[in-house]
């Protein structure tokens, strides 16, 4: 048996992880190095308008506080320089963010994604990137169920503009006789 003492610090910064991944619907792992401060600085406030956080983390924590919260799948992307993207809202445009800033700049690598409980490797990311938003997606499904009914107020608009055009029309040729 140790008697080695964990330091309250790391116990602390396990939990803080743990309570963060508990309200994070999604996750993207990078690598981040070779970034300047500017540019991951420039990163984070693009996320934090999505409601996601941008955090770079240490991996054993990390491990830690995914095993806590029971995803036990994503320890493999947890090597080397790691940043964390925690998504609180719709994961598709943080994706689309990562992606459009990889293109800016290079240095910046998608290791994978946890999409509300699916496993993404860098190119389904990619993929997943490009598809509409929920927001795009419901306001496409809105525009189509709004048509028929639209439509048919046209035709019942139609029918008394009709009449009061003839009804004018009669008008205007009695006036002129």
């Amino acid at each position: 048996m140790s008697d080695k003492k964990i330091q309250p610090s790391k116990v602390e910064a396990v939990k803080e992880l743990t309570d963060k991944f508990g309200t994070s619907s999604s996750f993207f792992f990078t690598h981040y190095r070779g970034l300047t401060v500017e540019q991951i600085t420039n990163l984070r406030n693009q996320l934090r308008k999505l409601n996601t956080e941008y955090k770079v983390v240490k991996n054993n924590f990390a491990k830690i506080a995914f095993h806590n919260s029971k995803i036990d799948a994503v320890d493999e992307f947890l090597v080397g320089p790691t940043a964390l993207a925690m998504v609180r809202g719709d994961a598709g445009p943080v994706a689309k963010v990562l992606v459009d800033f990889m293109k800016e700049v290079p240095t910046l690598e998608l290791k994978a994604g946890w999409v509300d409980g699916s496993l993404f490797n860098a190119k389904q990311v990619d993929a997943f990137s490009k598809l509409p938003s929920k927001l795009e997606l419901l306001s496409s499904l809105m525009g189509t169920m709004k048509a028929p009914m639209q439509n048919f107020v046209y035709v019942l608009n139609a029918v008394p503009t009709k009449l009061v055009r003839t009804l004018q029309a009669v008008a205007d040729k009695k006036a002129g006789e």
